[in-house]
């Protein structure tokens, strides 16, 4: 049964719906399907996420005035992104941030009772040391074991997971094709988990900050057959993605941070990507900057790149940048940080193997993320292979006790850093086609505990740096992939 209930000061309908659907085994269920791009976001920053305060499916917490200002710095950083319809759970805090991110858009918005925050049960409503000291194991199970935690006779996380198969089969039985969803910290993990075959063992490694934009996009294999789903980017958050040094709520010691160089000489006039080794053109050296001006906030242990120029001269700026972290007052001393070049993070060679047009169709395919048996290929294997011991020696690095925290960054082809955000999930080649990653974008990938080959992802293909360069949100229009 659907519900309609009056508009809340809103150019649009609202709807909520007042029935279950029975959960389905699949993320995007049985229904006739059009490609689709769906977006992801949190809401912003409640009164009980300020005390500390465990909310979970609760509905007494509104927003903050700070979380206001992030729903409206994510009203701005979507204005110019269409959408043609937005889901959002009911929950005060996602409602008004709802609201608020659609403004006076005309198409529909529906409040779905899924979408709501998992399921905490006893745990609502307490704070963080009060269910610590009045649930003991409980609680330290949730913290280091959410997929396998009970209470009350529940299993949240298991739940939220079925919960989330359901949800997909609702958004995307939804005949428009670019969707707007707001939800929760939890829910929304739940979701890109699901989407892209992730099970509940990745409950807290896809980080959703206040007010984090994800985007993932739905496409068509063949007549009737399983939609191609990539996770385009993950957390565009309003404020800087590496500032706060935390991870889910742990403070993290080590950083990996995957930076792709930025835009060559030849790019922008070819419509394939080019493998030539060439310098960076214009775009690429403001990209290049603009990324060392992010970078200024941490302080950088040493710079990792491939041997190629756009990737060195990339280095380079954010090096040149660092060691003048004194002069711009971001230290008190000038940094001065090593650049190691790394041939296992040179993919290029690789690429030019073949000459031939089939091959170029192939790669172009791969690396813009449309699939086409990606981990099939004996060129992607060879990538694969490389990245995976480019990865080793970056945990390597980064186990070295000698610095208690430490940042590397790493700058490379976007190709070569789909492979080491897959090898860093513990997933296959075959994974790769799962991912996107723009030129100029950077990825971060915290380590709250130790280095292991698993890591909290603060953030992929983040590009809300560049400026007026960046990347929008709703960029690539769908007949563009279609005809890919």
């Amino acid at each position: 049964m659907i519900c309609l209930i009056p508009s809340l000061a809103l150019n649009s309908a609202l709807r909520i719906r007042c029935e279950k659907p029975e959960p389905n085994s699949e993320p995007y269920g049985p229904v006739p399907f059009l490609p689709k791009r769906v977006v992801l976001v949190r809401h912003g920053e409640s009164t009980w996420n300020a005390e500390g305060r465990i909310q979970g499916s609760s509905n007494f917490s509104v927003l903050t005035k700070k979380g206001e200002t992030q729903a409206k710095t994510s009203k701005q950083m979507l204005i110019h992104d269409s959408f043609d319809v937005c889901f959002a759970s009911p929950l005060n805090r996602s409602k008004r941030t709802a609201e608020i991110i659609w403004g006076t858009r005309e198409g529909e918005m529906i409040l779905d009772y899924e979408l709501r925050e998992i399921d905490l049960y006893s745990f609502q409503g307490l704070l963080k040391h009060q269910g610590k000291e009045k649930f003991g194991a409980a609680y330290q199970q949730w913290q280091l074991d959410a997929a396998n935690f009970n209470i009350d006779g529940h299993y949240p996380v298991r739940e939220l997971w079925s919960r989330a198969r359901s949800c997909w089969t609702n958004i995307l039985a939804h005949q428009d094709q670019s969707l707007l969803v707001v939800a929760h910290n939890a829910v929304n993990q739940a979701l890109i988990a699901t989407a892209i075959g992730l099970g509940t063992e990745y409950f807290r490694i896809l980080l959703q900050s206040n007010c984090g934009v994800t985007v993932l996009d739905f496409t068509q294999l063949s007549e009737g057959g399983t939609p191609h789903i990539c996770l385009n980017r993950l957390n565009q958050t309003p404020g800087s993605p590496v500032a706060d040094g935390t991870s889910a709520g742990r403070k993290t010691r080590k950083r990996i941070i995957l930076v792709c160089h930025g835009s060559k000489q030849g790019n922008l006039e070819a419509n394939l990507p080019n493998y030539k080794d060439q310098p960076l053109n214009m775009l690429g050296t403001i990209q290049s900057q603009k990324t060392a001006e992010l970078l200024l906030d941490l302080k950088v242990s040493s710079i990792f790149s491939s041997p190629k120029k756009a990737s060195i001269e990339t280095a380079m700026s954010i090096s040149r940048v660092q060691e003048a972290a004194d002069c711009l007052g971001a230290d008190h001393l000038p940094r001065h940080v090593e650049i190691k070049q790394v041939e296992d993070l040179d993919v290029e060679d690789i690429f030019q193997q073949s000459k031939n047009e089939k091959f170029k169709h192939h790669i172009k395919q791969l690396l813009l993320n449309f699939p086409e048996n990606a981990g099939k290929d004996a060129i992607t294997s060879a990538m694969w292979d490389r990245a995976s011991k480019a990865w080793k020696l970056l945990l390597h690095e980064l186990s070295d006790e000698s610095e208690p925290e430490k940042v590397i960054v790493v700058v490379a082809h976007p190709a070569v850093h789909i492979a080491l955000i897959v090898h860093s999930l513990n997933l296959t080649k075959e994974r790769m086609d799962s991912f996107h990653l723009d030129e100029g974008s950077i990825s971060v990938i915290d380590f709250p505990d130790k280095p292991t080959g698993e890591g909290v992802f603060c953030c992929i293909n983040y590009t809300a740096h560049l400026g007026r360069w960046s990347i929008p949100i709703t960029r690539t229009s769908l007949n563009e992939i279609e005809e890919f």
